[in-house]
Parts: structure tokens; sequence; C-alpha cells
């Protein structure tokens, strides 16, 4: 519908129209059908009419800014050990956030209470209409129904529908994603806005790939795409793995492994988070076990890379922490693998938004949705029948 007015929101709000001549020089439309979408959105309290833009000459053009206060979405990174939760503008700024530790591999009927009352907290401090909400969790997820169909260690999630959750949030759509496609996600507003084709990689209590093809986040057939941690690897032959195999890359370089690892040399820590910090201390055993968990990791890695021939690499996730480390070994790895004219210009960088880059993923995926042209048409549409 490129002459709707959710249209023309979004050539507002992506910055490619500042005025209605402008909207109607890329439209096409009348001036009276500009007008007219241009004060449905403005009644709807997502366009704000009036702004002085500067002009090339004679009066003054009245500009047209698009609203990111006039409502919010709603963010929940849920992952195995820990769950982010966050409210975000329309804009995709952070307003507000919390978070909270929970057993690992706790199953929905404990997170999600919890998630629900921190987010209806959020959303109450915040103060302004609700349009949509965005979930990630690990493992493969059915992005149509906002299930997850299978997780190799969160057995509870599988065939779990999340929305209903939510419903007392409010009337508003749920969009579930898996956690590595989200951090993806999270770096079409990073590193994306550089690079088209990227590999972004979730380091941390467990291992995941998210893929961004052409500017597209890419999930595979069953929304499986980037499972790397339970890729079968000669070093971790016969370790017995969280998804009740055994010789999975995690049992090697996962988190939850790197622990064990300092645990059973008498150095009790709870959380990979615990070792990135000592690793940034300077603490040599925790250096040591990040740097070879990123060259275990580089090893399959490296195949991914020839594959897809990514313009950069991005690392994300816990282990991000001590980007420098980990980045060392995954290098090491990738570029003694990887063929020479898919490493030429590779480029192995750091999350753009660290420890937030989940969350931030989510409100991606719910404001890519809320606001779709469709989708600010049927709000309209809603609107009018009132």
């Amino acid at each position: 519908m490129s002459d709707s007015a959710g249209h023309l929101l979004e050539l507002v709000r992506t910055g490619r129209a500042h005025t209605r001549s402008e909207l109607r020089r890329l439209t096409g439309l009348s001036r009276t059908a500009v007008v007219a979408r241009v004060d449905a959105l403005a009644d709807a309290g997502l366009l704000l009419l009036g702004a002085e833009l500067e002009s090339t000459g004679g009066r003054r053009p009245g500009g047209l800014v698009f609203n990111k206060d006039a409502a919010v979405v709603l963010a929940a990174a849920i992952g195995r050990s820990r769950s982010q939760v966050a409210v975000f503008d329309l804009a995709g700024g952070e307003l507000a956030t919390a978070s909270f530790d929970h057993e690992l591999g706790a199953g929905p009927d404990v997170v999600m209470p919890a998630v629900t009352e921190r987010l209806q907290a959020l959303l109450e401090a915040a103060g302004r209409p609700l349009l949509g909400v965005g979930v990630s969790v690990p493992g493969a997820i059915d992005t149509t129904d906002g299930i997850s169909v299978d997780s190799p260690v969160l057995a509870a999630w599988a065939g779990v529908d999340l929305a209903p959750a939510f419903a007392e949030l409010g009337a508003v759509p749920t969009y579930v994603g898996n956690d590595a496609d989200v951090l993806a996600r999270s770096e079409r507003m990073g590193h994306a806005a550089q690079y088209d084709d990227l590999i972004v990689v979730k380091a941390s209590t467990g291992l995941g790939l998210g893929i961004i093809a052409e500017g597209r986040v890419v999930s595979g057939h069953l929304g499986a795409a980037g499972e790397i941690g339970h890729t079968k690897v000669d070093v971790a032959a016969g370790r017995p793995c969280r998804c009740g195999d055994s010789g999975c890359l995690e049992t090697v370089a996962g988190g939850w492994s790197l622990v064990n690892q300092m645990v059973e040399a008498g150095r009790p820590i709870h959380h990979v988070r615990e070792l990135t910090a000592m690793a940034v201390a300077g603490d040599p055993d925790a250096k040591h076990l990040l740097r070879e968990s990123g060259r275990r990791l580089g090893e399959p890695l490296a195949v991914a890379i020839n594959l897809l021939n990514p313009q950069a690499v991005v690392i994300g996730g816990d282990m991000a922490a001590a980007f420098d480390v980990y980045a060392a070994g995954v290098r090491e790895s990738v570029y003694a693998r990887a063929s020479a004219i898919a490493t030429r210009e590779l480029r192995i960088l750091p999350s753009t938004f660290g420890d937030r880059a989940g969350l931030v993923g989510c409100a991606a995926m719910a404001l890519d949705q809320v606001l779709s042209p469709a989708a600010v048409q049927s709000l309209l549409d809603k609107r009018a029948e009132r």
C-alpha cells in the first residue's frame, strides 16, 4: 500500500520525507490526499505538525516529525539463567529496564510471571499506550504462532504459546524470536548500517549464530538457522551435553562448560559473567579459557564464513564483555581455516549494544511489525470505526 497513511508515516519516520510537499513528490498523491492522511496520523498522535524546517527560499515549509513518544513497545529477553525486560519508545530508545536471575533452565511457569510483573511496572511508569511486545527465547521458534518449537536446553518451553502470558499487559500483538536472531536484529540499528552481510555470534551460557544476509535476518526453514552450539566436534567426542546428546561444541566452548572447568580446578564460580569479569581483571586462567573457547568456536564458524561470505562477524553475549581475549581465539581459528577470499576484508567486531543487545533486538522486532505500513493503516482504520 504505497499510497496508504502507513506508508507516509514510514517515509517520515525513516527520514525520507519531512514535509507534505516531499510526501506528494515521493508518492504521487494529490495535495488533498496527502493532507487527509497526514491529518489522520496527527490525530492518532503518530505525527507532530508544524515543526519549522529550513527553506531554500520563500515561505518556510511546515515540517512533519515522527512522534516517538506517542506510544511504547515492551521487550523481554528470556535467557537460560537470566532474563531482561525493558520499555522502549517508538524510535527504539530505551526508557527503563530491569533484569533478574533465575534457576538455569527454569520453565515458563516460573519465569513468565516474573517477566510480566516487571513489564507491567515498567509500562505503568512509562504512562504511554502500548503497541506491542517483543520476546526472545533460546532455540527454534515458530514465529507465526509465537511458539518455541525446540530448545536443546530449555525443554520445558517447547510447544508453549507465549502470547497469552502477556495478555494482561494489553490487547496488543506479541512477537517471539530466537535469541541469536534477535541479537542480529539489534545490529540492524548498529553495524548493519554499514554492513549488509553479517554473522552475529551469541557467546554466553550457550552458543548461537544470527545471520543477516543482504540486510535481512535469515532464520531458516524451521527457525533453527545458526544452532552452532550443538554442532558435533571431534574434541568433544563422548562429552555429555545439556541437550541430552554428546559431543556438542558447547561441551568444550559454551559458558556453562567454562564455569564447570573453573569449578573443577578449585575456583568456584556460578556464571560465565563472573569468568569474563575475572578475565577483564587479568586473571590468567579465565583469559585462557575464554581464548580457548573462541578458538574452538572459530573452527565451525570458519565453515559458516566460507559458506556465507559475510562482511563482518559480530560477537555478542556475555563472553563479549572480554572481547579482546575472546576475539583473539576466534581470529586464530577463522583465519587459519576459512578461505583467503572469505577473510580478505572480514571484520570481527564487538556487539554494538553490549549487554543490552537482546533487549534492543526484541524492541526492533516489535517496532518493525507495529510500525509497518499495514499495521499503522490497520490502527487508523480501527480508530475511524470508533
